[in-house]
């Protein structure tokens, strides 16, 4: 079932509420006047307040590990609202929340 791509402008929060954005974005293809994200460009994190014992260990960046199968831009995959990554240096993973819901793919 075709699921919304990601863009510039999406939503995307690490698991404990921290602001990701992609470093990245592939500017050639827009999506709702924003570029989209590819799988590729890594995510930083900012805003996250995640700590252990008193001490701040917050999400600094993100990598997608699962993208799209069928749509791509510059040979790289697109990032889908169900795509899956991992954050650094603790290994929760990232939301995407919201993004626009004109263009889909699988």
């Amino acid at each position: 079932m075709p699921t919304p791509l990601v863009h510039l402008g999406a939503t995307v929060l690490c698991a404990h509420g921290g602001q990701a954005t992609p470093m990245m974005p592939n500017s050639r293809v827009l999506v709702s006047g924003q570029p989209i994200a590819v799988m590729t460009s890594p995510y930083v994190v900012a805003g996250c307040p995640f700590n252990v014992s008193g001490s701040p260990v917050p999400c600094v960046s993100g990598q997608w590990v699962r993208a799209a199968l069928r749509v791509f831009a510059g040979s790289a995959p697109v990032i889908l609202m169900d795509s899956q990554a991992i954050c650094s240096p603790n290994g929760t993973p990232l939301f995407v929340v919201s993004t626009q819901t004109r263009v889909s793919g699988t």
